[in-house]
């Protein structure tokens, strides 16, 4: 069985778990595409499994006994995760994404992709221009399409249309959630927005926060699916379950963030083409960024390599795969990445082997998109007016 590394205080550290895509109910089918799923599959998961696969998506979870209970009572719960259309997709947002969300279809959830103009909008994305904004979406929502993610329980909602719809129920609920807090815990979420508490933040910024706790609660969400940046304030959508007496409070479901290819970047940034892979990357593209990415020998912590192997390789081939001269080790098969960090550490497995076949790996991945951009009239003149676009923070 194969075995995995979890995330502890930040460092890779060792685990014996199996992942459940690589169990016997394997709910990955390389032929249907990443994380392949049928009500069939669902109805076979027990209790153990559906929690299990859940659980596998976050780096942390609060609380994992209500998030058992929850799939105990619940046959489709709703997740949900959201993002501002700001700007070209990385890797991270687009093939972590669609294994998450493969993940938790599988084990039944129904997936609730909020996509946050309004709130681009109101960060000042785009220079606050609405209609790029909306451009940028439909680009995004088209890769998701093109590298394999399920929609079979996906719904896209655009906020700024739901809001409106439903007006009389979205913001009496976004004034209840401001007037129970004071300014500074509000100013302490500013995180979610890319920004910190010491910035000096617009009356729209301020905002930000109470609304997107009210989303929770308007889009009817029993888990919170997104990364751990987004952390401030889903804790902030349970200390309001406190506040009016509510029992049933959202789980959180923190996934890992996915660090820049150079040293010391702990998040990749879509204005620093350096630290990022675009989901639409030319071969050779992704080629020089993984040459020059850092990816020292022997070092394991810190090292974005070795981590986008852990969480966007493995998780796709369920293995990791060298080709090298005889000479040099011969061609390897990696399919654990405990087996493979303990060969780097021991300089058996180095920086020479890992880079080309991590990009090979990503190409792999990634020739699906990149053909239907270049294929799909419609996505290429997309494709175009988003890179024409000045990305603004």
């Amino acid at each position: 069985m194969a075995e995995v590394l979890e995330m502890d205080a930040g460092k890779l550290v060792s685990s014996t778990e199996t992942p459940p895509e690589m169990d016997a109910l394997t709910f990955v089918s390389k032929d249907e595409g990443v994380g392949s799923s049928s009500s069939e599959t669902v109805a076979e998961l027990a209790l153990d499994q559906k929690f299990d696969l859940v659980r596998s998506v976050g780096e942390e979870c609060i609380q994992e006994d209500e998030l058992r209970n929850l799939l105990a009572k619940k046959k489709n719960p709703v997740c949900y995760d959201g993002f501002e259309p700001s700007g070209r997709m990385h890797i991270a947002q687009g093939v972590m994404k669609a294994i998450n969300v493969n993940k938790l279809t599988a084990a039944g959830c129904t997936m609730k992709i909020w996509i946050a103009d309004w709130f681009a909008q109101l960060n000042n994305k785009m220079g606050g221009e609405l209609k790029k904004i909306q451009t940028i979406g439909r680009y995004l929502i088209e890769i998701w399409k093109a590298v394999g993610m399920n929609l079979e329980r996906v719904e896209f909602l655009w906020s700024s249309e739901e809001i409106n719809t439903r007006a009389h129920e979205y913001w009496p609920l976004v004034m209840d959630i401001a007037r129970r807090n004071k300014l500074p815990r509000i100013v302490r979420c500013s995180q979610i927005m890319g920004r910190s508490d010491q910035d000096e933040l617009s009356a729209a910024q301020i905002f930000y926060p109470c609304m997107q706790c009210a989303d929770i609660f308007f889009l009817k969400a029993d888990i919170c699916q997104l990364g751990m940046d987004q952390r401030k304030v889903n804790v902030l959508a349970r200390e309001y379950c406190d506040d009016i007496k509510r029992k049933n409070k959202p789980i959180i479901l923190s996934h890992h963030m996915l660090p820049g290819l150079q040293q010391g970047q702990e998040k990749m940034s879509k204005s620093d083409p350096s630290s990022s892979i675009y989901m639409e990357d030319e071969e050779a593209e992704v080629n020089v960024k993984i040459k020059k990415a850092y990816c020292p020998p022997k070092i394991v912590e810190g090292n974005p390599c070795l981590e986008y192997i852990k969480y966007i390789v493995f998780p796709w081939f369920g293995k990791f795969e060298v080709e090298r001269d005889e000479k040099n080790g011969g061609n390897k098969t990696y399919n654990s990445l405990e087996e493979l960090i303990a060969d780097y550490e021991r300089e058996e497995l180095h920086p020479a082997d890992v880079k080309p076949a991590l990009s090979k790996a990503l190409n792999s991945i990634l020739q699906p998109v990149r053909d239907h951009f270049k294929n799909n009239k419609e996505a290429r003149e997309l494709l175009k007016t988003v890179k024409s676009y000045r990305v603004t923070r």
